[in-house]
Formats: structure tokens, sequence, C-alpha cells
């Protein structure tokens, strides 16, 4: 007989606490296609910042450099759900990689109407060609939904790791395009964009393992994603937070040129993402708990609630350095908004339209983005910087608003969506 220091212990030992973003990436095939997917999402952050300055600085006007790239805006909310259409009954390799073919060609167009002066048409025609662009984050996405299929808390920390890859892309890719076009020329943000991106949807669409499985035609004969209860209500709430993210930027580069330090307004903003980057990582960490649509409320109101902050500092104190405290802590709840948003939009989502589903939120949320810079535009013209500021809370009010109707609407339960019956059914 063993002696009794050598027998096993009857008593369980409790399991060790794992890192979730590990266990992510333990699937086979993941870590792959989340680095194609975020060196193509990378240029996302550039591309509006290079075309403008690459205009602005060869035909001195910024006006037409703003009217270009709004174009793009407008074209990209009417292209982007037919390419995601087509991406979820064909596909993610089969329709990313020619779509991004015609977007690259698109901006390198671009490019060289710009350098060899052709008329300002020709601008506002290969900028719209761009709107072909996929919408890679919602691809991946779709990937962690296919492959999590059933584990409600993997699912969840993959939304919010994908939530804070945009805050980063988006923090970094201005910056990036910024110092391209500034220490080389001005066209070189633009083209070093095009290579990232076609570079990453490569890898990205290379990766056929981890690629959900298309949807045939008659598979997908279901109603739209926008006829989904709860969705159009839904889409307008991220119509809303768009609008805070487009008016925090606008106004927060008026009021600190303002101030005379007009160059600090990039790495004030900064900030902001940073905190929302940092907020959705250990938001990712948490356990879910209660259900999905009063969570996404909860997100909502704090994230209304903590936009009072910069409009306290701008008003109160004028001060720069605090204006960047308040924006940093403001930004920790648009993560966990959009990562409750996300998932949202994925049950919402009739099944065999994910990638649709998702384009449809994103773009509400650049219609958003547009919306509320031209709003926080207006208000800083008319009535100062520090006023700026009421309308990203505004906004943010009406996104809350928004998502309580949106609960409101889905608390019964509804009719479930028919199945097709089994081909052997009586």
């Amino acid at each position: 007989m063993p002696p009794a220091e050598l027998m096993p212990s009857a008593e369980p030992q409790a399991p060790r606490r794992r890192n979730p973003y590990a266990r992510l990436f333990e699937i086979p095939g993941a870590t792959a296609f989340t680095i194609g997917n975020l060196i193509a999402r990378l240029p996302m952050g550039m591309f509006s910042v290079s075309a403008v300055i690459m205009i602005a600085g060869a035909r001195g006007s910024y006006a037409l450099a703003g009217a270009v790239t709004a174009t793009g805006l407008a074209a990209t909310a009417v292209v982007a759900p037919w390419t995601a259409r087509l991406v979820d009954r064909h596909g993610q390799a089969r329709i990313a990689v020619p779509a991004t073919a015609v977007a690259a060609l698109g901006s390198l167009s671009l490019l060289l109407c710009v350098h060899y002066g052709a008329p300002d048409w020709t601008l506002f025609a290969s900028y719209a060609a761009t709107a072909t662009t996929p919408n890679t984050g919602g691809m991946s996405r779709a990937r962690w939904a296919h492959l999590l299929k059933g584990d409600d808390r993997a699912v969840h920390t993959a939304n919010s790791f994908e939530q804070a890859a945009d805050e980063l892309c988006f923090m970094l890719g201005p910056v990036l395009a910024a110092f391209l076009c500034g220490a080389l020329f001005p066209e070189a943000g633009t083209l070093i964009g095009v290579v990232l991106l076609l570079t990453g949807v490569l890898v990205f669409a290379a990766q056929r393992s981890t690629e959900p499985p298309p949807r045939e035609r008659t598979a997908t004969k279901e109603k739209s994603p926008l006829h989904a209860r709860g969705m159009p209500t839904l889409i307008a709430a991220f119509l809303a937070t768009g609008a805070v993210f487009g008016s925090m930027e606008v106004v927060t580069i008026a009021y600190a040129d303002a101030q005379g330090h007009k160059a600090a307004a990039g790495a004030i903003l900064a900030l902001q993402a940073a905190g929302s980057c940092a907020a959705g990582l250990l938001y990712g960490t948490l356990k879910p708990s209660g259900p999905l649509r009063r969570r996404h409320i909860l997100c909502v109101t704090a994230m209304a609630a903590l936009m009072t902050l910069p409009l306290l500092a701008a008003a109160l104190t004028g001060s720069l350095l605090v204006l960047a405290g308040a924006l940093l802590v403001a930004g920790m709840a648009t993560a966990p908004t959009m990562v409750t948003g996300m998932t949202l939009i994925q049950q919402r989502t009739p099944e065999g339209r994910l990638n649709e589903g998702m384009t449809l939120a994103v773009t509400g949320l650049l219609g958003g983005i547009a919306c509320g810079a031209a709003a926080g535009g207006w208000v800083v013209e008319h009535l100062g910087g520090a006023r700026g500021y009421a309308v990203p809370v505004a906004a943010a009010c009406c996104a809350l608003l928004l998502s309580i109707a949106q609960a409101c609407a889905t608390s019964t339960p509804g009719p479930r969506p028919a199945r097709p019956r089994a081909a052997n059914a009586a």
C-alpha cells in the first residue's frame, strides 16, 4: 500500500482561471485570420485622412477634399450592404478579394488624378469606387460567431476583442497616414494604405478553414435583416452612437484650435480611443450576466453619463489637459456599448445574413459620424467650442432612448422565423 502522502487527494482542486483571449486563439486558424484582418483594417483609418491631405495640398481646398470624402461615405452606405449580401451568399474569399481589388483601383485612380491635375469630377468618381471595400471587421466577427456557435461567453470575448481592434486601428490609422504624407510625399498615405489593404485581405481570405459556409440563394430567401424584430430601432441607435463619435472629433479639433493648440487635437482624441480600447479588452474578460438588452441599456446609460465630462471640462476649466483626462474616461463607455450592440445585431439577424446585418450596423454608424460631424461643426461655429460638447451628450441621450425602445419592442417573444422542412418530413 503506498504511503498516505502519495495517495491522490479526494478533495477536488479548483480549476485555474484561464485568460479568455488565450482560449480564442487556441482555435486552429484563428491567429492567422486575425493577423490578416488587422492588416486589412488598419488602412480604414488612413484613407480619409490621406485623401484630405493629398487633395487639399494639391488643390488648395479643404472644401473640395471634404466633399470628395463625403461622397465616398455616401457611396459606401449604398454599396456596403449589397457587398455584404454577396459575401453571405457566395462566401468571404470569393467576394472580398475582387471587391478589394476594385476599391484599390479606385484609390490608385484618385492618387493619379490628384497627382496629374485631372478635373475635379474624376476625384469624386474615383473615391466613390472605393465603396466596394468589404467590411473586414464584420467578416471577422462572422467567423468568430461561426467558430464559437453556442458559447455565448466566448462570443462576448471575441466581440470585445474585435471592438478593441477597431479602436486601435482607428487610433493608429490617422496618425500613420499623417506621418507618411508629411515625412515622405502627399500620396504616400494612400499608396501604403492600398498595399496594406490588399495584403491583409489576401491573407485573411486564404484562411478557408475558418470561413463560414456560404448560403445558397434558396437558403437565404428569408426576410431582410432590416425586417427583423427590433432591428430598425437598433440601427437607429447605431446612427446616434456614430453621431457621438463624429461630433466629438470635430468639436475637439475646433476647441483645441481655439485654444491655440490645434496640433494637440490628434493626441487628445487618441486618448479617447485608448480609453475605449482598454475598456473593451477589460469588458471581454468579464462574465456577462443578465439579459443582453438590459446590458446594452446599462452601457448606453454609462456612455450618456460620461459624455457630460468633456462638456464640464471645457465649460468650467478651459484646460486642454483636463479635457484630455475627461475624454480618456468618457471613451471607456463606448467600447462596451459597441460590443453589446454588435452582439444584439448578431442575435437579431436571420441565419445566413450575418455579414449583411453587421454591415448595416456599420453603415448606420458611418452615417451617424457624418451627421454628428456636421452638427458639431454648426454648433461650434455659431455657439462656441465649449458648447459644442453638448452635441455628443445629446446624441448619446438619443442612443439611450432608442436602446430602451428597442428593448421594449423585443421584450415579448415574437414568432420564430420559418425553418425549411426536412426532405423526409411527413
